[in-house]
């Protein structure tokens, strides 16, 4: 039975990663690997890292924490910049 989360980005910090209204608590169940998928605006990845994980460069990754909220984050650079993603963007969690 597949499962999704829905939420929305509420904040691009301060180097461009996309900060989610989805906590790391309604992700408690999810998969972390290849076969959740995460898509924010028109734009996807698959899995869950932590914050410590070894992604090269230019490598889109949704990260979560386990007090935070899922941030979605292009390795080296802006997510919100490159992918033109804004505050108000539309973010589904799918496995």
């Amino acid at each position: 039975m597949s499962q999704s989360i829905s939420g929305r980005v509420i904040e691009v910090d301060s180097t461009g990663n996309l900060i989610t209204d989805i906590q790391a608590d309604q992700l408690g169940a999810a998969p972390r690997d290849d076969s959740l998928r995460v898509v924010v605006d028109e734009h996807e990845t698959f899995g869950l890292y932590p914050s410590q994980h070894d992604q090269p460069d230019m490598t889109l990754i949704a990260i979560v924490d386990p007090n935070g909220p899922l941030r979605i984050v292009l390795v080296g650079d802006s997510a919100s910049v490159m992918l033109g993603v804004r505050v108000g963007a539309p973010v589904q969690v799918l496995w």
